[in-house]
């Protein structure tokens, strides 16, 4: 049942220099993993090895980092490393594979990404030859990735290149020509590139997937298995994600040696920090009670299934004051780019969204979560819920539930391993404000314009007045067509 790579060398590990040794060493065993002890047997539903790991660090300092990585650390304010960054940098710095599992924001891209650009530091790569990779389940993702990693690659002077779907192709095969060391990306795009001769990955020695759950969710493991094909085979793999079950067996057994196993909440996902709230609200009721929880002072995000949907929501509070806008994967990547970005300065107040924002957006102060449609999946509410009380902050994940949902929102929550509390409410009511900070919208209409771009400057260094103008980017339609036109799109829980 257990498979490994053949072609992969065995890597012994010599902790005196810090280093991983690969090829030497013990003779491979028959087989690649042997049954974990009883004690770890609810934490996985894979099978792992007893390989001693490193022990744990408790600070930066203590880690074989190179001295410019320390120091960008250091002006970065990061000073402590989370559990999951002690537990796995000694061993990742080491060679070692890893399998991690931690809730979302809880540190999984520097736990990474530390040790990737460690490894990769004094490394050129040839034009379209990287030499690592970050592989993750969508762009939004990959854009966090890369501004996380930036300013400590740019530390190491290593050079960072995204690639994701609905940007130029073009602008991104040019940035592999230049000489991309680390590439972070999507695996439909990547491998556009590499049909296209953009790129090679031939030198890449570390492999990273991020969310790999996800991507098993979302079809696209035919296109990562087939990407890992093309990598070096005796290289480093780390595999981290929030949730870690049978979708992702094969990639484990198939690309990861004797990995060092590391579990930050063995729930999966439920952490102290946040507080889970179902209210049971009436069909008739939601619309208003969403609206009122919208105009909320601060931030939230709010989760529908459908773009319709989105849609809807997104000009019904806009037509009632709230600094509202949509973010679904009907939206092109620049629009969503820009949504987000307006989000993360406070110029738009709600997110409404589907499931592409459900994973890959980090947001600091973002202290509530709402599920105005149920998730159907407990690793979507995970995710969902992910976006707040991230790296130790507090937050609220509040979840609508009419009659009809409630049983499956029991179970749901079941298989989170999750122990909500439970209110009735109804809009207007104090126990709604009180737990969601819900208030009545001031129903002046508002539109969301794009931030002034930076004049350009001629080559005097004058002011150029060819600027564009500002621009709405989601508003409503204005008089009185306009009015009844959004009377009749109003929000539709049902779409």
């Amino acid at each position: 049942m257990n498979r490994v790579r053949t072609a992969r060398p065995t890597r012994s590990y010599d902790r005196s220099r810090g280093s991983a040794a690969k090829g030497s060493g013990a003779p491979r065993r028959s087989k690649g993993y042997e049954r974990r002890p009883a004690a770890l047997q609810g934490e996985f539903a894979l099978p792992v090895t007893t390989t001693p790991a490193l022990p744990a660090v408790e600070a930066f300092a203590d880690l074989d980092l190179p001295a410019p990585l320390l120091a960008a650390l250091g002006h970065e304010g990061v000073t402590v490393p989370f559990p999951i960054q002690g537990a796995t940098l000694p061993n990742s710095l080491a060679g070692r594979d890893v399998l991690g599992r931690g809730r979302t924001g809880s540190g999984k891209t520097l736990a990474f990404g530390l040790a990737l650009l460690a490894r990769t530091a004094g490394r050129r790569a040839a034009p379209r030859q990287p030499l690592a990779l970050v592989l993750v389940p969508t762009r939004e993702l990959a854009q966090q990735v890369t501004d996380a990693l930036t300013p400590y690659a740019r530390s190491v002077r290593l050079k960072l290149a995204t690639v994701v779907g609905g940007m130029s192709i073009g602008r991104q095969a040019g940035a592999l020509r230049t000489g991309a060391e680390v590439v972070v990306a999507t695996p439909g795009r990547l491998k556009d590139l590499i049909d296209r001769g953009d790129c090679r990955l031939d030198d890449v020695a570390i492999t990273v997937l991020d969310e790999a759950d996800q991507m098993a969710d979302m079809g696209f493991m035919p296109q990562v298995t087939a990407l890992l094909d093309q990598v070096r085979p005796e290289g480093q793999r780390m595999l981290f994600s929030a949730t870690l079950d049978r979708n992702v067996d094969r990639l484990v057994r198939t690309y990861l040696t004797d990995p060092v196993v590391h579990s930050v909440d063995p729930s999966a996902g439920a952490v102290t920090t946040m507080e889970h709230h179902v209210l049971h609200v009436h069909e008739a009721d939601k619309h208003r009670t969403t609206t009122e929880i919208a105009a909320r002072d601060g931030r939230v995000i709010m989760f529908l299934d459908t773009k319709r949907a989105v849609d809807r929501l997104t000009e019904h509070l806009l037509n009632n004051g709230v600094r509202a806008a949509a973010l679904h994967g009907g939206k092109s990547q620049p629009q969503r780019t820009r949504t987000l970005a307006q989000f993360k300065t406070g110029h738009v107040t709600v997110l409404v969204a589907t499931n592409v924002a459900a994973r890959g957006i980090h947001v600091d102060n973002l202290d509530l979560v709402v599920n105005v449609d149920p998730p159907t999946d407990h690793k979507d509410y995970l995710h969902r819920g992910g976006r707040t009380a991230r790296a130790g902050e507090s937050g609220s994940v509040v979840t609508l539930v009419t009659p009809g949902q409630r049983r499956s929102m029991t179970r749901l929550m079941a298989s989170a391993a999750i122990t909500p509390q439970v209110t009735p409410v109804r809009s207007g009511e104090a126990e709604l404000s009180r737990i969601t900070g819900a208030q009545t919208p001031s129903g002046v209409p508002v539109v969301i314009t794009a931030p002034a771009p930076a004049p350009r400057r001629s080559a005097s260094g004058a002011p150029s007045s060819r600027g564009r103008r500002n621009r709405p980017v989601q508003g409503r339609p204005t008089g009185q067509a306009g009015r009844r036109r959004a009377q009749r799109s109003a929000f539709d829980p049902a779409a």
